[in-house]
């Protein structure tokens, strides 16, 4: 069984070219299945069936595992089982007769106007690495990034004269997105006061740069979000994705159609970009009463 992981984890990363992060989840929740079954001493995936997944589901309802992770382990074992299909390595598919739990829709995180600029003035720009933390964030807003995408990003792929940046995301799709004015400022300061002192003797084409002149990990710029965001007063739930959210949802704010922030985003599927929509209706009753003559009259009189 474990040789059939291997083997999938391997096509998950060649042939699929999912990041190391999403095969590391595959992998794992696969094997959490493969312990199940030998808990279950089932000895061959040839013998597995739906009823062994449904008590398997039945056991992660009872351990009260999150719906969303409970989704996501399902996700595994279906793409797992299809490439044993595909492979030939077994006949049947007992994933495709279950049907896991509905995730339960929960609204993205963001941040307001004003929570966002407290934590773009933590970092101490006084200090190198203050100076490249400003500019990562400020990069992270301005341009709704992942956290992998800053952390793989190559100084060649940025041009601050157009600030235009290409982007390889997801499944090695490339893509352009953009940053403003501040962006774009707190990057060429970095370029040329920072990031040369923190190369030092190295040689890299990564655009963050850790003190030892390597390219910063992911781990690191949630590391450091955390911190400026308790420095700032902020909750420490905060992390980068919520930048990205806090992009998507001020972008639709000011006035962005949908599907330009589903570009710059990267999203394959609209839906994935409509859950910011949220938004825009949570600010309709209250633009509502500033623009209609007569709902200014009414909030008038309900003042008075």
């Amino acid at each position: 069984m474990e040789e059939f992981l291997d083997r999938f984890a391997l096509h998950l990363r060649v042939e699929r070219n999912l990041s190391p992060f999403t095969v590391r989840n595959y992998s794992t929740d696969v094997l959490d299945f493969l312990a199940f079954l030998n808990r279950e001493q089932v000895g061959s995936l040839e013998h597995v069936n739906h009823f062994h997944v449904r008590k398997y589901l039945g056991q992660l309802l009872e351990e009260k595992i999150v719906r969303a992770s409970i989704a996501r382990k399902m996700s595994a074992l279906r793409a797992f089982f299809r490439y044993l299909n595909q492979e030939g390595l077994v006949r049947n598919d007992p994933v495709s007769k279950v049907s896991g739990p509905k995730r339960e829709k929960r609204l993205p995180d963001f941040l307001t106007s004003e929570e966002m600029r407290s934590l773009l003035d933590a970092p101490d720009v006084s200090t190198l690495h203050g100076m490249r933390d400003r500019a990562m964030l400020e990069l992270l807003y301005a341009s709704g990034l992942r956290v992998s995408e800053i952390a793989s990003l190559d100084v060649k792929s940025v041009n601050l004269g157009t600030r235009q940046i290409r982007v390889r995301g997801k499944g090695s799709k490339e893509r352009m997105v953009l940053m403003g004015e501040p962006a774009a400022r707190a990057l060429e300061e970095y370029l040329k006061a920072v990031r040369p002192k923190l190369l030092g003797k190295q040689k890299t084409d990564a655009m963050f740069l850790n003190r030892y002149g390597k390219r910063i990990a992911e781990r690191r710029v949630q590391y450091l979000m955390k911190k400026y965001a308790e420095s700032a007063g902020l909750s420490d739930r905060i992390h980068p994705h919520m930048l990205r959210h806090t992009f998507a949802t001020h972008m639709l704010e000011g006035g962005a159609d949908l599907r330009v922030v589903q570009e710059l985003l990267g999203h394959s599927n609209l839906s994935s970009t409509q859950v910011y929509t949220h938004v825009t209706r949570g600010q309709m009753r209250s633009r509502y009463l500033d623009a209609h003559p007569r709902s200014a009259e009414k909030k008038d009189k309900g003042d008075s």
